[in-house]
């Protein structure tokens, strides 16, 4: 026998078993579709916490608008009742003095209130922003918490 004939008869060639391929493509596509769908299950929880988080936002910055609206509203009206207060008794005055002791009076009673009202505005402002940023941060912690374990 010749040397390349003796070649010819030792090569094997690997066969090609359909049915393995098939069962290993089906293993391939089935694990696809399970990492697809926890994906988009993943995917679907946290759309759902952002929109859950933000209509939290939108209704506590309503609340927080309405609360910091009505301080100024009290604020202006108490400024206003003052003014008119103080021209009733300019009014009434007699004398110089009087007018110079009513106006150092208002103006020293005009201050404190300011303060006050200023002092007020500030609590509500700071409570307000308290309030709308929680829920965004309870979210991002829960996320970062969640990116944490997966």
């Amino acid at each position: 026998m010749s040397k390349s004939a003796k070649t010819a008869e030792t090569i094997e060639f690997p066969t090609f078993d359909a049915e393995k391929a098939t069962d290993q493509l089906r293993s391939f596509a089935e694990k696809s579709l399970e990492q697809s769908k926890e994906t988009y299950a993943k995917f679907k929880a946290g759309a759902e916490d952002a929109q859950k988080t933000l209509e939290t936002s939108f209704e506590t910055i309503k609340q927080a608008g309405d609360e910091v609206s009505l301080k100024a509203i009290t604020a202006m009206r108490a400024n206003a009742e003052a003014g008119f207060g103080h021209l009733e008794a300019l009014v009434g005055a007699k004398t110089i003095s009087e007018v110079v002791e009513l106006q150092t009076s208002f103006v020293r009673k005009n201050v404190e209130m300011m303060v006050d009202q200023a002092k007020d505005m500030q609590a509500v402002s700071s409570k307000a922003v308290e309030d709308i940023s929680k829920p965004v941060k309870t979210a991002f912690e829960k996320t970062m918490k969640d990116i944490k374990v997966a």
